[in-house]
């Protein structure tokens, strides 16, 4: 990963440094939506800014927006990397779901950056990065989820949209506006966030009783639900479907003494955290509509579960 310089440029101080620096919490916000990858979003930041530094104190000048300028850059490798992201999911072990965030106060000192900054701080836990909006954008085409995360959650307007994504505004509105009705398609009414709370903490209860009629009743007759390990550790490798089944699976999955299953939050949302022997070894994101359970992302791969983890 390369390293943002520092502000000494030619032995002179460019005084655009700090403005510029102080894009990354947006650069790292955008670029997580896009993705749904904590690790891929700083990359995708480290490499704008390695462009940046890249071109001449002249070059760097002549851009009467710097902010913009990182913004394009941002946008544009973000649709490189969903584009190869493609191919690289079809190879990938099982299923794939986005990287979980866990809420600022959770996120261990050290878990990244080298213990130099936190990047909770820099990820915003609203609705557009929780776990059932991110699953909707993996179902996107990247020019649609680009052109609808700029426009719709950051709301650039159509003509930057167009000069990112290589198309025309008008083509670049018609992205954004498939990309709306997808999600309103698959948007149940949301539940306050206390009748989530509730739903969860009544879900863990019955998990940890081994209570297969409790989870039954918490569970939509069509719920389902997806494990990622990514093949590092085991995970199903194919989505679970229907209460009774998801229950029993759940139940069988309790480890007395030595597994232990706290409430959380997830992306902004209320969930879980499996810890072994004190280690967060899963991390469970849920979407609740009528006071059931519909679908449960189960995130057991070590590579993204290092913000709950530390280094």
């Amino acid at each position: 990963m390369t390293t943002i310089p520092s502000a000494q440029d030619d032995g002179l101080l460019d005084p655009r440094t700090g403005a510029v620096t102080g894009e990354r919490r947006r650069l790292i916000n955008l670029a997580y939506r896009m993705l749904g990858s904590l690790a891929e979003a700083e990359d995708v930041v480290q490499e704008t800014y390695a462009r940046w530094y890249a071109m001449s104190r002249e070059q760097r000048e002549a851009v009467a927006s710097p902010g913009g300028w990182l913004t394009k850059v941002a946008g544009r490798v973000c649709l490189d990397v969903l584009r190869s992201a493609r191919a690289r999911r079809e190879r990938y072990v099982g299923e794939w779901v986005p990287e979980p965030l866990p809420a600022r106060d959770d996120w261990p000192a050290g878990a990244a950056d080298g213990g130099t900054a936190d990047p909770a701080d820099r990820v915003t836990l609203d609705e557009s990065v929780a776990m059932a909006f991110l699953v909707v954008l993996e179902s996107m085409t990247p020019a649609e989820r680009v052109a609808f995360v700029l426009h719709d959650v950051f709301r650039y307007p159509f003509a930057e949209v167009a000069d990112i994504v290589g198309r025309s505004p008008a083509a670049c509105r018609q992205l954004a506006s498939s990309a709306r009705r997808r999600i309103d398609a698959s948007r149940p009414p949301a539940a306050p966030p206390a009748q989530r709370a509730r739903v969860i903490r009544d879900f863990k209860q019955a998990w940890q009783a081994q209570d297969i009629d409790a989870l039954i009743g918490l569970l939509d007759p069509d719920a389902v639900a997806v494990g990622d390990g990514g093949g590092l550790v085991t995970a199903t490798p194919h989505p679970i479907e229907g209460a009774e089944t998801i229950a029993r699976f759940f139940a069988s999955r309790t480890v007395p003494g030595r597994l232990s299953v706290h409430e959380c939050t997830v992306n902004g949302q209320p969930g879980l955290a499996a810890r072994l022997d004190g280690v967060v070894v899963s991390v469970y994101a849920f979407d609740i509509a009528d006071d059931r359970i519909r679908r449960i992302w189960a995130v057991l791969n070590p590579e993204k579960l290092r913000p709950w983890t530390t280094a």
